[in-house]
């Protein structure tokens, strides 16, 4: 028989004992206090987090994670062309067109 839980505590599946069944009362008071704190910090935090990603400046981020970058020499030059020609020259392959 399995009696319900009581008002402020978790019912557990398992038949182990807790890892917190050798805390004193003063620990685990001090846990829900440590608990607590995050639970408050976390929206203020994210709200924190958010002004920041606003006021992130994107190439100076790109710059910070990939270092300066030369985009006339490669790999990051462009190409001269697209591809564009040459798809349209397989297709026409393709078809037999050509």
């Amino acid at each position: 028989m399995q009696l319900p839980a009581q008002e402020g505590t978790v019912e557990t599946v398992s038949s182990e004992p807790s890892s917190l069944a050798d805390w004193t009362p003063e620990q685990i008071a001090q846990g829900r206090r440590w608990v607590e704190a995050w639970r408050e910090a976390g929206p203020a935090m994210e709200r924190l987090r958010r002004e920041e990603l606003r006021r992130l400046d994107a190439y100076q981020a790109i710059a910070a994670l990939c270092g300066p970058a030369d985009y006339r020499t490669g790999p990051r030059a462009p190409r001269p062309t697209s591809g564009l020609v040459e798809q349209q020259r397989w297709f026409m392959k393709a078809a037999g067109r050509e």
